[in-house]
């Protein structure tokens, strides 16, 4: 099942998107400029191989729920992230601020 949510923060509305898959649940809020995601999301891949792409995004580990993502600490962020100013250990939800 894929579900598709807005999430309020501060006053600015982001898209979570839930993809039930067996044994996992790929969880994802985004903005129009980037985005944050569960433990499957690859940054070394978005770094490394996509690095063209200038891809603006975080990733949270061992997260289960959409307001988990939000609440939980970057484990890592893209290189783009960085020059937005998001930093591993910032929540979720804050780094989606600076993806407006």
């Amino acid at each position: 099942m894929v579900s598709l949510t807005p999430v309020d923060i501060e006053g600015f509305t982001f898209l979570a998107i839930s993809v039930e898959l067996p044994k996992t649940t790929l969880l994802v809020v985004t903005s129009e400029r980037g985005y944050i995601m569960c433990g499957a999301l690859d940054v070394g891949l978005l770094n490394e191989r996509l690095k063209d792409r200038k891809i603006l995004a975080g990733r949270a580990v061992g997260v289960k729920t959409i307001d988990e993502l939000l609440e939980a600490p970057l484990e890592s962020v893209t290189h783009e992230a960085l020059d937005a100013g998001i930093t591993p250990g910032m929540l979720g939800k804050d780094a989606l601020l600076l993806m407006l």
